[in-house]
C-alpha cells in the first residue's frame, strides 16, 4: 500500500470521527451543516400548505347560509357582488397579493410612588405604686408595647418601541369558509449570497376587502400571522451556541 493511499484512508477516518463527534455533541443536524460548508443554502421546495404537519383547518363561528333567490326579468342576483365576473381571488387555489405595511410605534412611561409611616406607643407609668418599690421597678416594664413601622416604594417603567416593515407577498387561498371569507397563506424566500430571508403571511380576509387589482392590505387581515426572519451564516453568528442555550435553560441563576 502506497503512502498516498494510507494518508487518504487516515483522512477519511478523521473526517468520519469528526462527524460522529459532532453528531454526539451538537446533534445530527451538525452533519448537514458540515456537509454544506462553502455551499449556498438551498431554497425550500414549493409544496401544498395544507399537507404540512402543523396545518389545521380554520374553524370560526359561521352564520346560517343564505339561499340565493332569482328575480324574474332581473340581471341582479341576491348575494352577488357585481354584474360581471372579476379576476379577484374567490376560491381555493386562487392567488392574491398581500401588501404588508406595518408601522408601529409605542412610547409609554409610568411612575408610582408610595410612602407610609406608622407609630404605636403604649405604656404604664406607675402600676399600683411600682415607682415607690425599688424591686418592683426593676421587674415591671415601663412600656408594655412600642412599635414603629415605615414603608416606602418607588417604581418606574418605560417602553419605547418602533417597528416598520413594508413589502409585498403573494398568498394562496387555502380554504373558503361557509360565510365566504377566505383563508390565505403566503411564504416568500429570498436568498442573498449566503443568507435567506423568509416572509410568512397568513390569516382570514373578506372578499369585499380585496381591491380591483387583486391586492389587500395587511391591516384588513383577521387573525393575521406575519413572520419575518432569516437563516444562514449571519443568523448562525447572531445565535448563541447550543451549549450556551442549554446552560441558560438549566441554570437557575
Amino acid at each position: 500500500m502506497s503512502a498516498f493511499s494510507s494518508a487518504y484512508r487516515l483522512r477519511r477516518i478523521a473526517i468520519s470521527a469528526l462527524l460522529l463527534a459532532s453528531c454526539a455533541l451538537g446533534g445530527c443536524s451538525s452533519i448537514d451543516r458540515l456537509s454544506q460548508i462553502g455551499e449556498q443554502p438551498k431554497l425550500s421546495a414549493i409544496d401544498n400548505p395544507t399537507t404540512q404537519p402543523g396545518y389545521k383547518p380554520v374553524q370560526m363561528p359561521m352564520p346560517k347560509p343564505e339561499v340565493a333567490s332569482y328575480n324574474p326579468n332581473s340581471l341582479w342576483r341576491n348575494g352577488s357582488r357585481a354584474f360581471f365576473k372579476d379576476q379577484r381571488a374567490r376560491q381555493v387555489g386562487d392567488l392574491l397579493t398581500v401588501t404588508v405595511n406595518i408601522t408601529d410605534k409605542a412610547n409609554l412611561s409610568n411612575e408610582t410612588q408610595r410612602s407610609r409611616t406608622n407609630k404605636e406607643d403604649s405604656g404604664i407609668t406607675d402600676f399600683i405604686g411600682s415607682q415607690t418599690i425599688s424591686q418592683a421597678n426593676k421587674i415591671l416594664p415601663g412600656r408594655i408595647l412600642t412599635a414603629d413601622a415605615t414603608a416606602s416604594s418607588d417604581g418606574k417603567g418605560s417602553v419605547n418601541r418602533t417597528e416598520a416593515l413594508q413589502t409585498n407577498v403573494a398568498a394562496v387561498v387555502t380554504q373558503v369558509l361557509p360565510n365566504g371569507n377566505l383563508v390565505v397563506e403566503g411564504k416568500q424566500e429570498i436568498r442573498v449570497n449566503y443568507e435567506i430571508r423568509e416572509l410568512v403571511v397568513a390569516g382570514i380576509v373578506r372578499p369585499e376587502d380585496i381591491q380591483s387589482d387583486n391586492t389587500i392590505d395587511s391591516s384588513k387581515i383577521a387573525q393575521a400571522r406575519i413572520a419575518y426572519g432569516g437563516r444562514g451564516q449571519i443568523m448562525d453568528v447572531q445565535q448563541p451556541r447550543y451549549g450556551q442555550q442549554v446552560m441558560d435553560v438549566l441554570l437557575p441563576f
